[in-house]
């Protein structure tokens, strides 16, 4: 399978940077085929410009953009490994969301049509490695958005049997070096089985 790993974290010693590490040893030691987004490496701009939004619906991305949108059609599986902020997306995350599944790329709106038709239709999974500082209980009454943007938003634009998988870390503030190993180590394990 080839699989479009998507990285965002500012701290390369963090833990989500060793989760990505871990992801890329599951998909690689189970021979998938693996690139890597490095978006803060990148120095990815993640502000949409005025005439990026005037152009909203038009196809195709700025030509600086246009190497995410062909890892994008590259891809048969989207891993997505971030930190939560906010119950959602860094902003750098969600930049390139807003900037790169763009018409053209992510979708397109057939003549007369008000539903957008996906375009990402070789992507059948998606899955997210993500962290929050706060525990389970506490997202879910914050009604988890970084988890619906993935599950309703972004899996809309891929295939219609693609498969998502949730592999988090809850209370990552108060957790000790063994529950974070028992993560990492469910990482690698998630994603060599993907």
């Amino acid at each position: 399978m080839r699989a479009l790993v998507v990285y965002c974290h500012p701290n390369p010693s963090s833990l989500v940077a060793a989760a990505k590490d871990r992801a890329l040893v599951g998909l690689t030691g189970a021979g998938h085929d693996v690139r890597t987004v490095d978006l803060y490496s990148d120095g990815f701009e993640p502000a949409m410009s005025g005439p990026e939004r005037r152009a909203h619906k038009q196809p195709g991305v700025t030509t600086e953009l246009q190497h995410y949108a062909d890892d994008l059609a590259w891809a048969e599986a989207l891993v997505l490994v971030y930190p939560t902020w906010w119950s959602g997306q860094p902003a750098m995350l969600k930049g390139w969301i807003d900037r790169v599944w763009v018409a053209g790329v992510a979708w397109e709106l057939p003549e007369g049509g008000s539903v957008p038709r996906p375009l990402l239709v070789k992507v059948r999974r998606v899955v997210v490695v993500t962290t929050h500082g706060s525990s389970k209980l506490v997202n879910a009454l914050q009604g988890e958005s970084g988890k619906r943007t993935v599950t309703r938003s972004i899996r809309a634009m891929c295939n219609r049997r693609t498969r998502t998988t949730w592999c988090a870390l809850y209370g990552v503030d108060t957790i000790d070096e063994q529950q974070r190993a028992s993560f990492l180590n469910r990482v690698e394990h998630t994603l060599s089985r993907l």
